[in-house]
């Protein structure tokens, strides 16, 4: 496969919950083998590329993102050799991959944590994760006051085996995903030569989970009472995270990926709300991309998203960098029912749809939302695998709802995820059949033909990806922009029809539009459309 200049710059980036795609073997979890099998829907769906989450070895306290071995897949998604067959196959018909790599923490599992906890306060062991003694009498408090991600304490207090309470370890999220000290020389270079690992068996980059956490104040200071202690929100400043540190490393990162040939990208999952901010990791000499997350959250509001749409643009053009979009992923609820559920939250999930993929630069697409899958809010309470779940007291769902597997077929549950008969580790709801790709596939009208339809313009016309962008005059409530050479793009996101000032072909449209004629276009509510001219 020959590479494409800078390829991330306007690449649309089909996430993969490994778990969740495809399940090869009946065991109710998808695999490695599963997505090389469906490869072929993705290309017919007009992606450029593959992020898998994690599928190493891992106890699954997380959903993987609690990895016991960094160079091992998991036997429960297969082996190496079936990696490598993926890549392999992706790489044929044109799509390139990128894989997580998690080096905020491991798991309790991995044997780093497993000699620390058997080895003595002050050891070399111990200084590779972040332990300390306690506060209060007998140290039976803990080192500070900052809390879990999910939920309770993000300190943990060792105990010998006869019982006798020891140090202190911190875990930003689960007990079971210890954080690495990130001032230890050796912990930097196990990430080198993990990211050198799987580099040299041909990934095309890394996206890097919680890429704004790695690095502490040292002084490991008390959080402000009161203080959110939540990745989804970057509004607060936090001693843990987007600390200037961290920036080191990914210049050391930089230097590694840019020593390989094919273009190899490196991409930040940075939780921080200041766009000026995000665009630090973005700095010639670091990152290429940045999750843009103020995006993600950003209202059903024409004001906001334009503020939001500017701010992006100019804080990465400042750094020459390109800009992300992004609407759901495997940690948020999905935008469906985000943006209302039912009819309506379809109707805007599908014209934000169109104006995500009208904008200059990459976008980032959740598998499933071509097929309009929402939220799945009334999963069993026994089925729920979540750590907020049991951290938060059961009082918060977590994000199995974004995680339910996909629907292949019509028919009867599991609707093709696996084969007849086999159970999914998270149940299908009944009517997901209808949802599938198998009863959208060209059916005119139906989400999965959308995105088809508007993955195939992005590739086609010239005008779409990377480039800039020219906002026109439009009613209150519509966001209207110019792509050139000659491509508009309209978004109605008000609750009643407008018209538009408007000529040429309708390239494609979230919902039925009147015209153009006579020089302008009905556009009905919360409709977005392409046009050519």
């Amino acid at each position: 496969m020959e590479p494409q200049s800078r390829w991330w710059r306007e690449a649309a980036i089909y996430q993969i919950y490994v778990r969740s795609f495809a399940d090869s073997n009946g065991d109710g979890e998808g695999d490695l083998t599963g997505i090389r099998e469906r490869l072929p829907h993705l290309a017919e769906l007009g992606v450029d590329a593959i992020w898998l989450t994690p599928f190493y070895v891992s106890p699954l306290a997380d959903g993987g993102y609690d990895v016991a071995d960094y160079r091992d897949v998991d036997p429960r998604f297969g082996t190496l050799e079936d990696f490598d067959a993926l890549l392999g196959a992706a790489h044929d018909l044109g799509i390139r991959l990128i894989i997580d790599v998690v080096p905020n923490h491991s798991s309790s599992a991995h044997r780093w944590f497993r000699e620390a906890v058997t080895a003595e306060p002050g050891s070399a062991a111990r200084s590779r994760y972040l332990f300390r003694d306690g506060r209060g009498p007998d140290g039976e408090e803990p080192p500070n006051n900052w809390k879990s991600i999910f939920g309770g304490p993000a300190w943990t207090r060792l105990k010998r085996p006869d019982g006798t309470p020891e140090q202190w370890y911190l875990h930003l999220f689960d007990p079971e995903q210890p954080d690495f000290d990130w001032t230890n020389q050796e912990v930097h270079d196990e990430f080198d030569d993990v990211l050198r690992f799987w580099l040299d068996r041909g990934v095309d980059g890394f996206r890097i989970d919680v890429a704004h956490g790695m690095v502490k104040d040292p002084a490991l200071p008390d959080i402000a009472e009161g203080a959110k202690a939540d990745l989804l929100d970057g509004s607060t400043t936090l001693p843990y995270f987007d600390q200037d540190g961290v920036h080191d490393i990914y210049r050391r990162w930089s230097a590694i990926a840019d020593s390989y040939p094919g273009e190899r990208a490196l991409v930040a999952e940075a939780w921080v709300e200041d766009a000026d901010r995000v665009a630090r990791y973005l700095r010639p000499d670091e990152l290429h991309q940045a999750f843009n997350f103020e995006y993600l959250t950003a209202p059903w509001d024409a004001a906001r998203l334009r503020a939001v749409i500017d701010g992006s643009l100019a804080a990465n053009g400042a750094v020459g960098a390109t800009t992300t979009w992004v609407l759901s992923n495997h940690d948020v609820t999905r935008h469906v029912t985000r943006f209302g559920g039912g009819e309506q939250g379809l109707r805007r999930a599908r014209a934000a749809t169109l104006l995500m993929l009208g904008l200059p630069g990459s976008v980032y697409l959740y598998q499933g939302e071509e097929l309009g899958l929402p939220e799945v809010t009334d999963l069993p309470d026994d089925a729920l695998q979540d750590p907020t779940w049991e951290r938060s007291g059961r009082t918060e769902r977590g994000r199995d709802g974004c995680r339910v597997p996909l629907p292949w077929e019509d028919g009867s549950a599991p609707f093709g995820f696996g084969p007849e008969g086999s159970t999914p580790w998270l149940p299908v709801p009944e009517g997901w059949g209808a949802l599938s790709r198998a009863s959208q596939r060209g059916v005119e009208g139906s989400t999965l033909e959308l995105y088809t339809r508007a993955l195939g313009l992005r590739r086609e016309l010239d005008a779409l990806g990377d480039g800039s962008m020219t906002w026109l005059d439009a009613p209150e409530g519509v966001l209207y922009l110019k792509r050139e050479p000659g491509v508009r793009i309209a978004v109605n996101l008000t609750g009643a029809p407008v018209e538009i000032a408007a000529t040429g072909e309708v390239l494609v449209s979230s919902g039925p539009v009147t015209g153009p004629a006579d020089g302008s276009l009905g556009l009905p509510a919360e409709t977005a459309v392409w046009l050519r001219g």
